[in-house]
């Protein structure tokens, strides 16, 4: 069989790029450590208050140890619920010092959600039954922007809340 010498080209490419990208896949799953969650934590999504993380008094930020937080938020119909403050309000901002390691857990009630940090590599979706989990060090003051971005509804463009990451 003869093949033509662009058709030698072409197949040599597409063979080489396949060869590139499994390179490229490997390279990222056993060499970086890349794999997806295996462990997932599931949760009743009608009834996310039953796990200790979303009682409402357990929303927000908590101090676990110096320098490491858990930040447990309940997202819901437009809203991220971050807990309330000593008068009973919601709470959209939270304060975070810098160099600060942070365990961000997020479950919802309802439809899905994402859950991203602005500026931030923190990114995940938020599926009902399921508590999304990230840990991040905190160590680029300034105010960072949560938002979902995943469309959850006529009001999805109201569901933000801030972060803030002080000195």
């Amino acid at each position: 069989m003869h093949l033509h010498k662009y058709e030698k080209i072409w197949l040599f490419s597409g063979v080489g790029a396949l060869i590139l990208f499994l390179v490229v896949l490997g390279y990222g799953a056993f060499y970086m450590g890349t794999h997806p969650q295996s462990h997932g934590v599931t949760i009743d999504p009608e009834n996310i208050e039953a796990h200790d993380a979303f009682k409402p008094e357990n929303l927000g930020l908590t101090k676990v140890e110096e320098g490491k937080y858990i930040l447990n938020i309940a997202a819901s119909a437009f809203n991220y619920d971050l807990g309330t403050d000593e008068e009973g309000k919601a709470v959209k901002h939270i304060r975070i010092p810098k160099g600060s390691t942070v365990l961000f857990q997020v479950t919802t009630k309802d439809v899905v959600h994402g859950f991203n940090l602005a500026g931030t590599n923190i990114n995940m979706m938020v599926e009902p039954g399921y508590v999304s989990s990230m840990e991040e060090v905190m160590d680029k003051p300034g105010e960072y922007t949560v938002v979902c971005n995943e469309y959850c509804g006529t009001g999805h463009h109201q569901m933000f809340a801030t972060v803030e990451v002080y000195e």
